[in-house]
C-alpha cells in the first residue's frame, strides 16, 4: 500500500480507532507489565476449562451410554450442544461486560460453569446431563468471548499479537489435554469424576478471578455510549410525558427541561441492544472475510481430535484412551507453539511495515505475517488424512499432526488480533462474533466428521479440508489486498448515516451513530454540554 494512500486515509479512520486513546482514569494500558502479566496468567488460566470440558468426557462415551442407556444420537447431542452453546453465549455475555464490566461478567459465567458441572456429575438420565452440559457451556463460553477483548484493554496493537497467542496458547490444549486427562480418571475412577474435576477447576478459576482487576472503561466503548444514548433519551421522554400530563408551565415559560445530564443517568441492561454491535461487525466486509476462515481453522481442531479417536482406538493401532491423548498431544503442542510464535511474528511484521510508512499503521499490516506459513496447512492434514488411510507408523501422522497444529494456530493467533484491531471500540462485539461462527462450525464439523470419515475414509475425508484450507489462504489473501479499502468504506458510511440523523442533540453524546465517537474525551464528561431540544 503505497504512503500517500495511507495518508489520505488518516482522517476517514481516526474516529472509530482513536476511541482506543480516550483518556480515562487508571487507565489500563499504562498498567505495569506485572499487572498486566497476573491479568494475562488469570484469562489464560480460566479459558483451558471450557476447552478441555468439551473433550474430557469423549474417552468415557461408552461408559455414559452404558450407565445412562443413552442412544448414539444422545451422546451426539451433548457433544454438539455444548459446541454451539459455547459458541453462541458469548453474543449476550459480551454486551452484558460493555454495562457491567469484563469482571462481573466472568464471575458469574464461572458460577454457572461449576453448578453445570457438579450436576452433571450427578446426573442419572441423559436429559439432565445434556442440560448440564449446556449449562458448562454457556457458564464456559464467557472467558473465550471476552478474554482477547480483555487484553485489548490493557495492551495497545504494537503488542497485542504476542500476548494474544500467549493467551490462546492455554485453551488450546484442551482438545489434545480433554482426552488425555479425561482417559485418566476414567480409567482410575468413574466418568463422574471427569465432571467433578471440572469442577474443581472452576472453583479454583472462580477463586483467581476474585482478585481480577476490572479492565472495563466505558469511555472506550461504543456499546456502553449507544446504551448511554438510549438512556438519555428514555428519560427525557418520561420527563416530557410527565410534564404533559401534570402541567404546561414549563413548556410555556420556555425552560429546558428536556434535556437530561448524561452523567446524571444510570444505564442499565434495559438500554442495551446486544445485536446492534453484532451487527455492525457483521455488516463489514473485511470481517466477514476473517470470520469465515476463523471458523474453518476452529472446526477442523474438532474434526481432527473426533475423527482421531475413532481412527487410533481401532485395528491396526487399537490404542487406549490414554494413549489416544498422547497422539492428539502433538496436535496440541503445535497449536501452542504457533499459537505464541505466530502472535509474536504478527506483532514484529506490523511494526516493521509501519515503520517503513513513516510510522502509519493500519490492522491489515498484521495479515501479511501468515503468507508463507499458511501454504503448510492444506499439505500438512491432506498427509496426516493419507498416512493414517495408509496406516503408515504412528510417527507420520504424530509429525503430520504437529505441523497442522502449528500452521493453523500460527494463521489463527494473527486472524484473532486483526479482528480485535479492525473493530476498536467494540472488540468483545467482534471476538463474540468470531466465537460464534467457531461454535456454529465446529458443531457441524463434529457432526458431519464421522459419517464422511466412514463414507470415505481419512485419505478422501482431509483432502475436503485441504480444500477449505486453500479457500482460507484465498480469503485472507483478499483482506490482505482489500480489506483496508473495505473498512474505511464502511467507517465513512458509519459517519454518513450519524451525519443524515443530525445526531447534535443529545448532549455530551455521540450524535446518533456511537461509531463516530471522538477519541478527545469521554462520552459522559464533555464541558458545557449544548442546550437543545431533545429528540426522540
Amino acid at each position: 500500500m503505497p504512503a500517500g494512500h495511507g495518508s489520505i486515509s488518516k482522517s476517514s479512520q481516526e474516529p472509530v480507532p482513536n476511541i482506543e486513546n480516550t483518556q480515562v482514569d487508571n487507565d489500563p494500558q499504562l498498567w505495569s507489565p506485572h499487572k498486566k502479566l497476573i491479568i494475562l496468567a488469570i484469562i489464560s488460566f480460566a479459558s483451558l476449562a471450557p476447552t478441555t470440558g468439551a473433550f474430557i468426557y469423549q474417552p468415557a462415551i461408552k461408559v455414559v451410554e452404558a450407565d445412562l442407556q443413552a442412544s448414539t444420537n444422545e451422546i451426539a447431542l451433548s457433544l454438539s450442544l455444548f459446541i454451539l452453546v459455547q459458541g453462541s453465549a458469548p453474543l449476550i455475555w459480551s454486551s452484558i461486560s460493555e454495562i457491567k464490566g469484563r469482571k462481573f461478567v466472568y464471575v458469574i459465567a464461572m458460577i454457572i460453569f461449576i453448578i453445570g458441572s457438579a450436576i452433571g456429575g450427578a446426573s442419572k438420565t441423559m436429559v439432565v446431563l445434556i442440560c448440564m452440559r449446556i449449562f458448562q457451556a454457556a457458564g464456559s463460553s464467557a472467558v473465550l468471548a471476552l478474554g482477547a477483548g480483555t487484553l485489548a484493554d490493557i495492551y495497545a496493537p504494537r503488542e497485542r499479537g504476542t500476548m494474544m497467542g500467549i493467551y490462546y496458547a492455554a485453551p488450546l490444549l484442551g482438545p489434545s489435554l480433554g482426552p488425555l486427562i479425561g482417559g485418566a480418571i476414567t480409567e482410575a475412577f468413574n466418568w463422574r469424576a471427569t465432571f467433578y474435576f471440572l469442577s474443581i477447576i472452576g472453583g479454583i478459576v472462580l477463586l483467581s478471578l476474585l482478585i481480577f482487576h476490572d479492565t472495563f472503561r466505558r469511555e472506550r466503548s461504543l456499546t456502553y455510549a449507544a446504551a448511554q444514548r438510549h438512556a438519555v433519551r428514555r428519560t427525557e421522554e418520561k420527563l416530557s410525558k410527565k410534564r404533559q400530563a401534570n402541567s404546561v408551565d414549563s413548556v410555556e415559560k420556555g425552560r429546558p427541561n428536556d434535556i437530561v445530564d448524561p452523567a446524571t443517568i444510570k444505564v442499565t441492561l434495559v438500554d442495551l441492544n446486544p445485536f446492534k454491535p453484532i451487527w455492525y461487525v457483521l455488516k463489514r466486509k473485511n470481517n466477514l472475510m476473517i470470520l469465515f476462515p476463523s471458523a474453518i481453522l476452529f472446526a477442523l481442531q474438532y474434526s481432527v481430535c473426533f475423527t482421531a479417536a475413532r481412527t487410533f482406538g481401532t485395528a491396526p493401532y487399537n490404542y487406549s484412551p490414554l494413549q489416544i491423548g498422547l497422539v492428539l498431544l502433538a496436535f496440541g503442542g503445535g497449536n501452542m507453539c504457533g499459537s505464541v510464535l505466530g502472535g509474536k511474528w504478527s506483532d514484529i511484521t506490523y511494526r516493521r511495515l509501519r515503520a517503513k510508512n513513516e510510522n502509519k499503521g493500519w490492522p491489515e499490516m498484521r495479515l501479511k505475517s501468515t503468507r508463507v506459513i499458511v501454504l503448510l496447512a492444506p499439505l500438512s492434514i491432506l498427509a496426516y488424512g493419507w498416512t493414517v488411510q495408509k496406516h503408515t507408523h504412528v510417527a507420520g501422522p504424530i509429525v503430520s499432526l504437529f505441523i497442522s497444529g502449528f500452521s493453523v494456530l500460527f494463521v489463527y493467533s494473527s486472524t484473532l488480533a486483526y479482528i480485535v484491531d479492525a473493530n476498536a471500540g467494540r472488540s468483545t462485539a467482534a471476538v463474540a462474533s468470531n466465537s460464534c461462527f467457531r461454535g456454529v462450525a465446529g458443531m457441524v464439523a463434529s457432526e458431519i466428521a464421522a459419517p464422511l470419515q466412514d463414507a470415505i475414509g481419512d485419505g478422501g475425508l482431509y483432502s475436503m479440508w485441504a480444500g477449505l484450507l486453500l479457500g482460507v489462504i484465498c480469503m485472507i489473501w483478499v483482506v490482505i489486498l482489500k480489506g483496508k479499502a473495505w473498512r474505511e468504506e464502511a467507517e465513512k458510511e458509519e459517519r454518513a448515516n450519524r451525519s443524515r440523523s443530525g445526531g447534535t442533540s443529545t448532549p455530551a453524546l455521540p450524535a446518533a451513530d456511537p461509531e463516530s465517537i471522538p477519541a478527545a474525551a469521554p462520552v459522559s464528561t464533555e464541558p458545557n454540554p449544548p442546550t437543545t431540544t431533545s429528540r426522540s
